[in-house]
């Protein structure tokens, strides 16, 4: 996209409040960010210059994706470097019209580095406050299991989680490549989350099919899927989503860029909108597949999505509880009235 198309798009969609429920903070780190994390904390780059990491953040295919993303965690180390992460994406979000945010961290990244659990948890939670007080963005946390790793590996990230659910840690997610490990291997961890008052957000639904969404209702007890666009492919399975009211979270040039999609154009938005699914519009890994979240909501309604469905679906999807829920409740009535924010939104 040419920069006057962005300054189109940013000039089109900033002025109504968005929510935005699946984005991966290391993803959001800009290079500027990451060249300038580097030299503080003494850790050797690919690249000598900023311009040759901003090439290198130029998205090339999947692998390249890993090799930015590991070049991206192994420079954060303090508590001070996960709360900048968490504050400067806020920052670039209300930028463009964001209200609130379920972001995504990934604790197996750094506990295998021998990072403390203590000082990463302590660093992205203090975020949540410096980010509400610096842009007026309310933010929760969401980290990730990583289905790569065995799960009794994971064990110490929900307890973390459970441990900081009173500083903002509102659910726990599953990310990785679908099919690297079967779902029903992270059931009892899901569980021990949910009795400790975390959601189940994981990701299914996105390079494996309807099936993955399935086994993350029925074996995880998702309250949110990450992707789910697959769940087309099952007629009774969409049923059952629009049943439960359960919300989706898409990703469009995400999918694009892992090739799960072949372009935007043949992106299934479209048809979930129409089926009436409830969904959200969000940017994934936005420093790294090159996005932002003007552009995605500017495809969201070419697509013909409308900016006040897209905000009842995030007020029904996030997990952080009433108090959040009656917030953004609030903020969508001062925009466009009252909001519905029951089990079933208008579509």
């Amino acid at each position: 996209m040419a920069a006057d198309d962005r300054a189109r798009a940013h000039d089109d969609v900033a002025p109504y409040p968005k929510i935005e429920l699946h984005v991966h903070l290391e993803g959001a780190v800009r290079p500027a960010t990451l060249f300038a994390l580097a030299r503080k904390n003494g850790v050797a780059l690919p690249v000598d210059t900023l311009p040759e990491l901003e090439r290198f953040y130029d998205f090339r295919d999947f692998d390249h994706f890993i090799d930015v993303w590991n070049v991206t965690t192994d420079v954060l180390f303090t508590a001070p470097d996960f709360r900048q992460v968490v504050v400067d994406y806020a920052r670039e979000a209300s930028g463009f019209g964001a209200v609130y945010l379920e972001g995504i961290f990934s604790p197996g990244q750094y506990l295998s580095r021998g990072i403390e659990a203590r000082e990463l948890f302590e660093g992205f939670t203090d975020g949540i406050q410096d980010a509400w007080e610096q842009t007026g963005v309310i933010v929760r946390l969401t980290p990730d299991i990583d289905r790569n790793r065995p799960p009794e590996s994971s064990r110490a990230i929900v307890e973390e989680s459970i441990r900081f659910r009173d500083r903002g840690v509102v659910g726990v997610g599953l990310g990785g490549r679908e099919r690297s490990a079967p779902t029903h291997a992270f059931a009892e961890l899901f569980a021990r989350a949910r009795d400790g008052g975390l959601a189940a957000v994981p990701h299914a639904g996105e390079d494996d099919g309807a099936r993955s969404v399935r086994e993350a209702i029925d074996l995880l007890g998702a309250a949110r899927i990450r992707h789910g666009f697959r769940a087309v492919e099952d007629p009774a399975l969409v049923a059952e989503l629009l049943d439960r009211a359960i919300v989706l979270d898409v990703c469009p040039t995400s999918n694009v860029r892992t090739r799960v999609v072949p372009h935007l154009e043949a992106h299934p938005l479209p048809r979930l909108l129409e089926l009436g699914l409830p969904v959200t519009i969000n940017t994934d890994d936005p420093a790294m597949f090159g996005t932002d979240l003007a552009r995605e909501h500017a495809f969201a309604r070419s697509a013909g999505a409308d900016p006040r469905r897209l905000f009842e679906a995030g007020v029904l999807g996030q997990v952080a509880g009433d108090e959040v829920r009656t917030r953004l409740q609030r903020i969508g009535e001062s925009h466009w009235g009252r909001v519905d924010a029951g089990r079933e939104p208008a579509v």
